[in-house]
């Protein structure tokens, strides 16, 4: 199992649990990204440049992904195509999106996309703070318990 992460838009607060969480259970990460993500030296972290364009990390996500293996993303589309090759999604909010409800968010998303173009609503979620880093930590630690074991 490896734990692959879509890093452009991923908070720096959920990159450094993703990083001891990889050190302490020995699973590999790797963080996808169009510009340069700094990586501590370690033998299970490593980041991947991709060139820039729309969708080049998300398709970059999508070949390397195995069946078990973790995608962190907030993008409900990539966890879409993650789940359909077998993968399990985490979104940085602490969400792990599955089979069971990748259709639901997806068509939630969509929804919600369509109501801010009408103007009917604006903004966005809510900023990234410590309650979210913690249901984060917790659906990671949970994940890889099952996954993994003790």
């Amino acid at each position: 199992m490896q734990i692959l992460v879509d890093a452009d838009a991923c908070p720096q607060a959920v990159q450094t649990l993703l990083l001891r969480a990889s050190r302490r259970r020995r699973v590999p990460l790797v963080l996808v990204a169009c510009r340069h993500i700094p990586v501590p030296e370690s033998e299970h972290v490593s980041s991947l440049l991709v060139p820039a364009g729309p969708d080049a990390a998300d398709d970059r996500i999508v070949e390397l992904v195995r069946p078990g293996d973790l995608v962190v993303t907030a993008d409900v589309p990539l966890a879409d195509r993650v789940v359909s090759a077998g993968g399990f999604a985490l979104d940085p909010r602490g969400q792990m999106l599955g089979e069971d409800t990748i259709k639901e968010r997806l068509a939630m998303r969509d929804l919600m996309e369509d109501l801010r173009n009408a103007g009917m609503i604006t903004g966005g979620p809510a900023g990234f703070g410590p309650k979210a880093a913690q249901a984060f930590a917790n659906q990671l630690d949970r994940f890889l318990t099952r996954q993994l074991g003790g």
